[in-house]
């Protein structure tokens, strides 16, 4: 669990000080106008060290903890060594896909923000579900644990929910491709477990 630490506390301790910088927040946040008109790239990935809040950063970062040991420990079962490159991919690939299509949509819109980290954790998630959809999780308050496809798909329901709001700098939309990219991305790494998640789902039905 190493590299998940890594994420956790590189992303906390670049979004800890921007709460009150605003310099700091301006600069790396994503806003796809500015990135067109200054061609400033890094944004693409940047911003996803960014969150608007503490509830932010705590969720996304406990949603990391809870599902990145299983999808290190799956890497590197199916991998070898080259899991943890595969499992930094997932990661930052995350990151940089599930803003792509709000770059596309709102490259003219210079009051579009979106911070957070929520692209490449969904990723995180929806790669262990194909791993293992039966796995369970605690979540929060919840008296019982839930398998881990019916946490995906209330994450997704409450991504949809709060991108229709558009009330904060929070990439809700991201949550989405970014659970696509997970699940195409490892399903590409090894195309036998979309047989083997299809096999689970059945037992869980």
């Amino acid at each position: 669990m190493i590299i998940t630490w890594i994420f956790i506390i590189i992303t906390a301790a670049v979004s800890i000080p921007a709460f009150s910088n605003k310099e700091l927040f301006s600069r790396l946040r994503f806003n796809p106008y500015i990135i067109k008109e200054t061609r400033q790239w890094y944004r693409f990935f940047t911003y996803g060290l960014l969150h608007a809040d503490w509830a932010h950063l705590m969720i996304n970062m406990f949603v990391l903890y809870s599902f990145g040991e299983m999808v290190e420990n799956f890497m590197k079962y199916y991998f070898g060594l080259k899991g943890n490159l595969y499992y930094v991919l997932l990661y930052i690939g995350g990151i940089f896909i599930s803003v792509v299509p709000a770059f596309e949509k709102h490259r003219n819109d210079s009051w579009y923000n979106a911070v957070g980290a929520s692209g490449a954790v969904s990723a995180v998630v929806f790669s262990s579900i194909i791993f293992w959809p039966s796995s369970k999780i605690m979540f929060l308050l919840l008296p019982i644990p839930i398998p881990a496809v019916v946490f995906g798909v209330l994450y997704l329901v409450y991504s949809a929910y709060m991108s229709r709001r558009a009330s904060d700098n929070i990439g809700h939309d991201a949550h989405f491709w970014g659970a696509l990219f997970g699940v195409l991305f490892t399903i590409v790494l090894k195309p036998e477990l979309a047989l083997i998640f299809v096999k689970q789902l059945a037992e869980i039905i």
